[in-house]
Order: C-alpha cells, then structure tokens, then sequence
C-alpha cells in the first residue's frame, strides 16, 4: 500500500504542475479531467501524509520513553499516535477503494406506483417529490420524461433525468421497491394500509458506450396528453420508440418538440440496453457480489416509510442506524440516510477484500 500511495502522491504533484501550463487552460475538456482527477487525489495524499506524521511522532515518543524526565508525557504521546495511526490507516483502505466508474454520471430515473391501487400511485407521487426536493437541495437538475398521473394527483410511472455532480454516487443507492404504511386520504375507516412503489436508478450512458442500429428501431409518434386523458397540445409530438431485438419500449412526451423527445428516448433506450449488456457481461461478479451485499434486484424491498411511528427504515442498514426521521426525509433530506447507506457499502467491500 505505502507504494500505491507515494505513486498518487507523485501524480498528484504532477497533476498541479501541469494544471498550472497556460496551454490546458486553452483546452477546457482537458482542463476539467485533469481538475476531476485532482479532486479524487487530494484527500488521499492529504490523509497519507497525516499518516506519515503521526508515524514520525511515534517514533519521537519512543525516542523519549527512555528519558525519565519525559517517559509519561512520551507513553501518552505514543498511545495519541498509535490511535491516528489506526485511523489513518482505516481511512486510507476506504479512500483506495476502486471507484465506481459510473459516478460522475448524469442519473436516469424511473418510479411506478406497485401494490396499493391509488395509495401506491399517491406513494409514488411523494416519492417523485421527495426527489425533486432533493435534487434541488443538491443544485442538480432535473428534466422530467414521461409522467402518467392520476386524478387524485397521483403518479402510475414517472421517468425523469437527474444532472449534476455526484448524482450517480448519491442515487445509485434509491433503485428497489419502497415501502409505505399510513392512513391514505382515500380511507374512510382510518385503518393503516400498506403499499409499495418501484425505483429502479441506471447511469445516463453515452453513445461513445453503447450503439444502436436504426433498423432495429421502431419509432411512433402520438399526441402528448395528461391526467384523465386531457391532450396537452394538439401535435404528434411524443415519441415512442421500440428496439425491436429485446422489445424494449420507451417514451418520452414531455417536450413540446419531436426532435427533442426523440433525443431523449434515445438517450434512455441507450442507457437501459446499456445496463442490460453490462448486467449479462458482468454475471459473474453479480452472483459473487449477490453473497455479500444482497442482488440489489429492484423488486427488493429496500426501505419502508412508517408515517404512524414517525420513521424511515432501510432495510440494508443493521441496529439504531437503519431508522430516520420520515418527516425530513420524505421532504428531501436524504443526506443522513444516504450517507449512512455510502459508509456501509465502503465497509462492505472493505470486509469483502477489494481494498
């Protein structure tokens, strides 16, 4: 490890005297893959040369232990050291854990109210602005697709993309089935009903990564239209497009413009088939992963919202910290859960070996 580590520090160095050269700043994509690099790198050399201090300043309080004068200020020194060293050495396994490839991705998003008849759907609608809320808190933006409501103002799908930085890395962690217990306003009788709605989260794929053949593509025009059937404009300018290989189907009717849904089905088709090659290639390590951090399948029941007692639960999350305030965090604030979710998945691969 203590090779890997002088080696990023080297390129860290390398990194800052090249960002300095006045000739990357005349190239801004350039420029913005060498200042994302440096961002990944920095905390690692910041925490490796703590690490190395504190390994000097075992050393000094060793030296002491055998000067009478200074033996207890040096046993306490050395115990202070040894300590930072323990953490240090934590907080560098954590930190040169392999990245996850997809994480400055923009995020494609999909809900659907499930079990539950209008309750779901209901579910499903303050699921949509759970997110909404949260993505504002982030600065990210976020462009609905395709949304089917009901007339209760409820949602039966919605697809929407989420662009900005870290959007994946926060994200990728919502895709399962929700779970929701309550009194729904549909209840005369006051009893608690239980319902559930889908998240399913995949990275927005390039089409560097993924290409298409046009003859494998089925593409349909029709009228946008809104809850109760009502057409929100008079022309065909939605867009539904098949891949016919895999029978794949897409929509995409929020924009007023066919060109623009057009490149936006497009762009989903081309993540989702993505997803899928990526799923069929990688099986193995799935099954291997499977054993260690659960399938992840969306039709696992990741989280349930309790409004009756006041909680969230994440069901991947063990003891006291697996239970949320719903109050803030059916309002947006996912932060504490997510970063809870983020801190167990690093010590999940850390016990699983992959540092």
């Amino acid at each position: 490890m203590e090779e890997k580590l002088k080696g990023i520090a080297q390129r860290l160095e390398a990194l800052q005297q090249r960002l300095s050269d006045p000739a990357v700043y005349a190239d801004p994509a350039l420029m913005k893959k060498l200042s994302r690099e440096q961002k990944e790198l920095e905390p690692i050399v910041a925490a490796w040369n703590a690490y190395q201090k504190a390994q000097a300043d075992m050393e000094g309080a060793r030296e002491l232990l055998t000067d009478p004068d200074f033996k207890e200020m040096a046993q306490e020194e050395l115990q202070r050291a040894k300590g930072e060293l323990e953490r240090l050495e934590e907080e560098l396994r954590r930190l040169l854990l392999p990245r996850d490839p997809n994480d400055e991705k923009n995020v494609i998003m999909e809900i659907r109210g499930g079990v539950g008849g209008e309750e779901a759907m209901l579910f499903a609608a303050d699921l949509f602005r759970m997110y909404t809320m949260y993505a504002e808190s982030k600065g990210w933006k976020l462009d609905v697709v395709n949304i089917n409501e009901t007339e209760l103002g409820g949602i039966k799908e919605v697809s929407f993309v989420v662009e900005g930085e870290g959007a994946w890395s926060r994200l990728k962690f919502e895709g399962g089935a929700h779970r929701v217990q309550r009194v729904p306003v549909t209840e005369s009788s006051g009893r608690i009903q239980t319902s559930a709605a889908t998240v399913a989260v995949l990275p927005e794929a390039e089409e560097v990564e993924f290409t298409i053949d046009p003859k494998d593509l089925q593409i349909d025009t029709f009228r946008s239209s809104g809850a109760g059937g009502q057409h929100v404009n008079k022309t065909e300018s939605a867009i539904r497009i098949t891949h016919l290989p895999t029978g794949l189907v897409v929509e995409c009717q929020d924009e007023r413009s066919q060109y623009k849904n057009k490149d936006r089905a497009m762009k989903i088709l081309r993540s989702k088939l993505y997803e899928a090659e990526q799923e069929k290639q990688n099986a193995a390590i799935a099954a291997q992963r499977k054993s260690q951090v659960g399938s992840g399948d969306r039709s696992e029941r990741i989280r349930t919202y309790n409004f009756p007692q006041n909680r969230v639960t994440d069901h991947r999350l063990q003891g006291d910290n697996k239970n949320f305030n719903i109050d803030q965090v059916i309002n947006g604030n996912l932060d504490p859960l997510i970063d809870a979710l983020v801190t167990n998945d690093q010590a999940e691969k850390l016990q699983g070996g992959q540092a």
